[in-house]
């Protein structure tokens, strides 16, 4: 539970936080918020399994519990994480635990899904996100400052969590290169409203172990992305499908594989 701000501050319990995220139906939620959209708690006791009532009582403690926020409209009420920090920690707990078996028919193409294509907070992430990224490196849109020309993991990259040193900086084709895939560099890269959000940064993703865009130019791509329909939502939160017009897009955009569109048109 929260203490009040007017309370001595010991030091961080990071028991207090794990122990949040411990109950696999807690869990389940919050991946289900990992996109950083708001959703209803119907949907969240759907996603987690559990009925409305046990849904409340979860999302009750994670709320209590910093990691979630409630907006109410109409008679329903909207959960949605607190910050992307709550998301970076679902994607290095993910990226330690090991795959549960699965159960259903439903369940190996839902985890399938979400490593081709995913959404990791508000920025595009799983294969389809490192494989952008690595066309951006390869377009010189991104440029490694460590001179090593690739998006593998560095060695002294933390598992699945945000790079603390960014290994890109803009190339000399980035205006253009991202132009063509919706995004205005020169608008993100001052917008309107100050924030103290990178411009760049970067992820390494924990399903493929490979960088990822992420920053408000990450953002910025999804976005153009979602609205130019290259990309739609999947059946399943944070699941993403790439389209037959958004894989010839980005192929004329990006030195990308020619198997991509196979591999990611077949989505439900």
């Amino acid at each position: 539970m929260r203490t009040p701000e007017s309370a001595p501050r010991g030091e961080a319990d990071p028991a207090t936080a794990a122990a949040l995220f411990a109950d696999p139906a807690r869990a389940r939620a919050l991946m289900a918020l990992a996109d950083g959209r708001s959703l209803p708690a119907s949907v969240l006791a759907d996603e987690a399994g559990v009925s409305a009532q046990t849904a409340s009582a979860h999302l009750a403690k994670l709320r209590e519990g910093g990691l979630v926020t409630v907006e109410k409209s109409g008679r329903h009420r909207y959960y949605r994480l607190t910050g992307p920090e709550v998301a970076t920690a679902l994607e290095a707990l993910t990226a330690l635990a090991l795959p549960r078996p699965a159960r259903s028919l439903r369940a190996h193409p839902r985890a399938t899904a979400l490593r081709r294509a995913r959404t990791c907070y508000d920025h595009l992430a799983g294969d389809l996100g490192v494989q952008v990224t690595a066309a951006l490196v390869a377009a010189d849109a991104l440029h490694p400052a460590d001179a090593i020309p690739d998006t593998h993991r560095r060695p002294h990259d933390p598992l699945s969590a945000p790079l603390p040193a960014h290994p890109y900086e803009l190339g000399t084709t980035a205006k253009e290169v991202f132009a063509c895939l919706g995004v205005d560099l020169s608008e993100t890269a001052t917008p309107s409203c100050p924030t103290r959000r990178p411009l760049l940064r970067f992820c390494l993703d924990w399903t493929e172990q490979r960088h990822h865009l992420a920053g408000r130019l990450g953002a910025a791509l999804l976005t153009a992305l979602l609205t130019q329909r290259w990309l739609t939502p999947g059946r399943r939160p944070r699941a993403l499908v790439l389209t037959p017009e958004g894989a010839r897009h980005l192929a004329a955009a990006l030195p990308l594989p020619g198997n991509l569109t196979q591999e990611h048109d077949d989505q439900s």
